[in-house]
């Protein structure tokens, strides 16, 4: 599959994982759950399907700055990704990542990974599946 994320050789992966690309799945999770999470927001929904690959989008806009910092940015939202959303994040859901502007690329990596962790603890957590978080 061209559009995983993939992990290091020799590490199995709870979940995979596939990258939202069309523009209609980034448009149904604006109608999901937003958690602020420090550096970035987190939008989320669950698809209500079968299929068990979580999904993950990232997004900067021009206010994060220009094209080499919002692919920065980008990228760290890629590899918090990577690393965080197979262990936390529930087969069967939408996520994207929105950088904020002087926040997502000064962020010391670690804490970007608590942010995330907090973010998906606060979707999934209290035995909440649906509604909306602003």
């Amino acid at each position: 599959m061209d559009d995983a994320i993939s992990t290091p050789e020799g590490v199995s992966s709870p979940a995979s994982l596939r990258v939202l690309q069309k523009r209609r799945q980034f448009l149904a999770l604006n109608r999901g759950l937003r958690v602020p999470a420090g550096a970035f927001l987190l939008q989320a929904r669950d698809r209500c399907d079968d299929d068990p690959v979580i999904g993950v989008g990232f997004t900067c806009s021009r206010k994060v700055g220009n094209a080499v910092a919002r692919n920065r940015a980008k990228r760290r939202l890629r590899e918090a990704a990577r690393l965080v959303l197979p262990d936390l994040g529930q087969a069967g859901w939408d996520y994207a990542l929105i950088g904020r502007a002087e926040a997502t690329a000064a962020r010391e990596f670690e804490a970007l990974l608590d942010d995330l962790r907090k973010a998906l603890s606060k979707v999934h957590g209290s035995g909440r599946t649906k509604g909306r978080k602003t």
